[in-house]
């Protein structure tokens, strides 16, 4: 076909969510994608194929630092770091090439190639033999998403300084890392890397690690990453860099001042907007396309959905906005903008938090309660040895609404669901305590958390 009733431009997160949503409401839908495959950087080089080699690296610390504790006596446990690679990659490739299918199922047309629109209801596609071929369309949807920032005067070269896409296929294990930016991409690969013997350094200008977190959260982690084995620098600045080829330099100054060298500079800082070329669109101030409240550009009849639109820049608010925006030009439905939604860090022991951090709450000059239960006192944790972190949430006064929570912890990544239900929902805190929970199991303890708030506690003093 060479004319749509939409077309949308990457087919990442967002952008393949858009096109089988627009499919299933009957439209005639193209995706344009550049890369050989599809599923954009979350399937192919972020969140799915680092939380294999993040599983790979909580199980190998496991048995040759925790046996003992479970009982077991193992000996001789090594790894082969081409076979922990190859299986992440393993992992990704399925699912890509489960969105072809689904395409094919949808009847999504999958056009290959770098797409620019060089005018509103046009986009005019070059193949990788330079053919170019231009198709209408009524709506476009750009959906091209975020790369890797680097730093300035020190740009990644895939050997010695590398971003996230690289650290997922190094070809062998580095003997030391510097990872600047304490991010969760930086955390998480700080303690990949750390989990397999790696000398690891942390480098943050922030006074904490994962800066957006609580700072109780924060610090908590900090600690039980420092006693990994992982050095920690914060409020440290990186004022110089250089690399031979060989490894790294990087100079900083602040909490430490000195020169730290090692085989890789990991450069996490952040992201930079993927834009299509063309024709001219209103952005932001920081570059990231400008949209209203129905994710429509300047431009009419071009909208823009997921991380090319600004923060946050997580793959499930993409695909949230993706559906919203279809939905909002198709149909009678008011598009909603991203209100509360859960942020997740999958280091050991993970990280997972919704709504406003305890200093966001004060700041706002709000009246509330904490509740905090500790994994200590969970009997599910301790039978699972994983008696490290808490769950904390913020009850607004005096209804008792919920405005924040944080988990620091094992699973807290599947925990935080609950509470994002029950913010949604506008449960207050006697719908929680009322909520009969599983027990022994580890998301009672929201329940539990939600007792200390209400100053009635049963399992903690």
């Amino acid at each position: 076909m060479s004319a749509f009733d939409v077309v949308v431009i990457g087919a990442g997160t967002g952008g393949y969510v858009a096109a089988i949503r627009a499919a299933q409401l009957g439209l005639t839908t193209a995706v344009v994608e550049r890369d050989t495959v599809l599923g954009g950087t979350c399937l192919n080089w972020g969140c799915i194929p680092t939380k294999a080699l993040l599983k790979n690296a909580e199980l190998y610390h496991t048995l040759t630092h925790r046996a003992e504790e479970f009982g077991l006596k193992i000996e001789g446990v090594s790894f082969d770091w081409s076979k922990v690679i190859g299986r992440s990659r393993g992992v990704s490739d399925k699912l890509n090439k489960g969105i072809e299918f689904l395409f094919s199922k949808k009847k999504v047309d999958y056009i290959k190639g770098t797409a620019s629109i060089p005018a509103a209801g046009k986009v005019e596609v070059t193949a990788a033999d330079g053919k170019t071929t231009t198709y209408d369309t009524a709506n476009i949807l750009i959906a091209t998403g975020a790369k890797s920032r680097d730093m300035p005067g020190f740009p990644y070269n895939g050997t010695t300084v590398i971003g996230s896409k690289e650290a997922l296929t190094l070809e062998k294990q580095p003997k030391s890392v510097i990872v600047i930016g304490a991010g969760a991409i930086g955390i998480e690969f700080a303690y990949f890397f750390n989990a397999y013997g790696t000398k690891v350094t942390v480098v943050e200008m922030m006074p904490d690690i994962l800066p957006v977190e609580d700072t109780e959260v924060s610090k908590t982690l900090e600690k039980s990453l420092t006693k990994a084995g992982i050095r920690i620098l914060t409020n440290t600045k990186v004022t110089g860099t250089s690399e031979d080829g060989k490894g790294v330099k990087i100079t900083v100054e602040g909490a430490a001042n000195e020169t730290l060298e090692a085989d890789i500079a990991l450069v996490a800082i952040g992201v930079k907007p993927v834009l299509p070329g063309g024709i001219e669109i209103k952005l932001t101030d920081r570059g990231w396309l400008q949209t209203d409240d129905r994710y429509q550009t300047s431009v009419k009849g071009i909208y823009g959905a997921g991380d090319i639109i600004g923060p946050p820049w997580l793959a499930h608010v993409a695909s949230y906005e993706a559906v919203q925006c279809v939905e909002g030009i198709f149909t009678k439905h008011k598009p909603k903008k991203v209100g509360v939604f859960p942020g997740c860090t999958y280091c050991h022991p993970q990280v997972a938090s919704i709504g406003l951090t305890e200093r966001a709450a004060k700041e706002k000059g709000l009246k509330f309660k904490v509740g905090k239960f500790p994994y200590v006192a969970s009997g599910k944790a301790l039978a699972a040895a994983e008696p490290e972190g808490f769950v904390k949430i913020l009850y607004g006064e005096p209804h008792g609404e919920i405005i924040g929570a944080h988990i620091i912890g094992s699973e807290s990544t599947e925990m935080i669901a609950e509470i994002g239900l029950a913010m949604n929902l506008e449960a207050t805190w006697d719908e929680i305590e009322a909520t009969i929970h599983a027990h022994p199991t580890l998301s009672e303890m929201v329940k539990e958390a939600t007792e200390v708030a209400r100053g009635h506690p049963i399992h903690v003093p």
